[in-house]
């Protein structure tokens, strides 16, 4: 358990350190290329997204659980031929469908709202084949518990993407040019990961075998993963391009509707995954251990870890919630210089439970084999997210994409849950402790609003944010601990077990 925290802390502070940095970097974006240019910027790399989701994202969480489960095993063999059939069967995907872009290049501007955008999406495309590749070296270091070289590389991955934007976008004079320009810090960073991983990777002594009898086997399980996660990731691009023309079509001009979507998907959205950037880390420690204890029938073992990561997630997301409610305008003031932006973080804040409970019981059922049932879960949410920006925008506009999000995380979090209780032979226990967590949100909104009011004429914006914010999280931890939701020695145990050691085993 100690061992597991230490990890855990160890993954947490890379990880925050790496979504700090990009979260620096986009304000940054925002403020120099603006609202348009981050629209632009936005719906090129969601077309992008599509075509990585497509090419690997199923084939390194399969790779990583077919390695754990192959060394339950005790065949080494397979693992190596299983790292070897990933790297193939992503080369094989991602070289084709960058020549097919390339060569019909002059046709591609059916795909998004604005023909600015096929530049900077083609300029990022080479990107596709050394990140495709690099995904699957990811999966392998995860396979291998080996989380410390994965968390430099993702770190130095972000730099090397921030200083490489910041030195070529000093020199965009128009929104386009901005956009265009990052997307070349983008391919620049995806190169540099490849190569610094794929040294690691025989640094560690990972061969390469032959991967004919793996091809079956992993292909069977990544499929489906690739399937539900290709359908989110086409879904997000049908938004991209769906979203913008409805919002033209409903009185917006082409400027104003990149402007607004800019705001929604490059600003407020990424916000919103703050929490999962704690959980995250968590997660990437505890999947593999889940995947381990199902396979190996520890079936106490495997409630505890769930119940473990589920309150985790819960708390987690529950903390955020009530301060961008409260103040959310003056984060989108403060941070984006976007009153805007303030107010979709204000209106979407809820969301916040239902991303992070969707994500980390995907993680759970997939690392357990039930990838068919999380892509069903999937779909059903993405047709009701897709009808509300349909037919929603004319009456409330961009807040229409906050409905759609609802869907689409809301019933795959509660789907989820469902199946997770169903598979489990040791029932996991959060519901009461969830409830607890969801009825104090009342109480810390209520108050913050209340206090907000009282500074803000006092403090003004900045200081205001910063009292009100940390008394509302404050506020609602102490909720937790009065009515026994959380007893304090939790919080010493934890504390003790995320300390550092001077060595990280994972």
């Amino acid at each position: 358990m100690k061992r597991f925290f230490k990890t855990v802390a160890v993954v947490t502070v890379f990880s925050v350190s790496e979504k700090f940095l990009g979260f620096l970097y986009r304000i940054f974006l925002s403020r120099t290329i603006g609202s348009e240019g981050m629209g632009l910027y936005q719906v090129a790399l969601s077309v992008f997204a599509l075509l990585l989701t497509i090419s690997c994202s199923g084939t390194p969480v399969t790779v990583s659980r077919l390695m754990t489960k192959y060394k339950a095993e005790n065949n080494g063999t397979r693992v190596f031929k299983v790292i070897t059939a990933g790297i193939l069967v992503t080369f094989l995907t991602t070289l084709p469908i960058c020549m097919a872009f390339f060569i019909f290049r002059n046709d591609l501007s059916f795909l998004f709202a604005d023909e600015r955008c096929v530049s900077v999406f083609l300029v990022v495309l080479p990107g596709l084949i050394f990140t495709s590749i690099y995904a699957v070296l990811r999966g392998v270091f995860w396979g291998n518990k080996d989380f410390l070289p994965y968390s430099i590389i993702e770190l130095l991955e972000e730099i090397c993407m921030i200083i490489v934007g910041i030195i070529l976008i000093r020199y965009a004079t128009t929104p386009f040019s901005g956009a265009f320009s990052a997307g070349v810090a983008v391919l620049v960073s995806y190169v540099f990961s490849f190569t610094l991983a794929s040294i690691v990777f025989f640094i560690r002594k990972n061969k390469l075998k032959n991967p004919l009898s793996e091809l079956k086997p992993l292909l069977q399980s990544a499929m489906p993963i690739t399937a539900m996660r290709t359908a989110n990731s086409f879904a997000s691009s049908l938004v991209s391009i769906v979203l913008p023309l409805k919002l033209i079509a409903s009185g917006f001009t082409e400027s104003q509707a990149m402007s607004v979507f800019g705001v929604a998907m490059g600003q407020s959205v990424p916000l919103l995954f703050t929490p999962i950037t704690l959980i995250g880390s968590f997660t990437l420690v505890l999947i593999p251990e889940i995947s381990e204890h199902y396979y190996k029938k520890r079936y106490k073992l495997l409630k505890q870890d769930i119940e473990r990561a589920l309150k985790f997630t819960i708390i987690t997301a529950c903390l955020f919630i009530p301060l961008f409610t409260v103040c959310g305008q003056e984060i989108g003031i403060v941070v984006f210089d976007s009153a805007d932006c303030g107010s979709f973080l204000t209106a979407s804040a809820f969301l916040m439970l239902f991303m992070s409970l969707s994500n980390i019981t995907t993680s759970m059922l997939n690392s357990m084999g039930f990838e068919n049932k999380t892509l069903i879960f999937f779909i059903i949410g993405a047709v009701f997210m897709l009808l509300s920006i349909w037919i929603l925008p004319p009456y409330m506009g961009i807040y229409s994409l906050i409905v759609g999000l609802t869907f689409v995380y809301g019933l795959t979090a509660v789907l989820n849950l469902i199946l997770l209780n169903k598979k489990c032979v040791v029932k996991p226990k959060y519901l009461t402790f969830c409830g607890y967590s969801v009825l104090f949100l009342i109480p810390s909104i209520l108050m913050g609003f209340l206090l907000k009011n009282l500074l803000i004429k006092v403090m003004g914006v900045f200081l205001s944010l910063v009292v009100t914010g940390l008394i509302v999280v404050i506020f609602n931890a102490l909720l937790h601990l009065v009515f026994g939701v959380i007893k304090i020695e939790w919080f010493k145990t934890t504390i003790k077990n995320f300390g550092f050691s001077k060595k990280l085993k994972a």
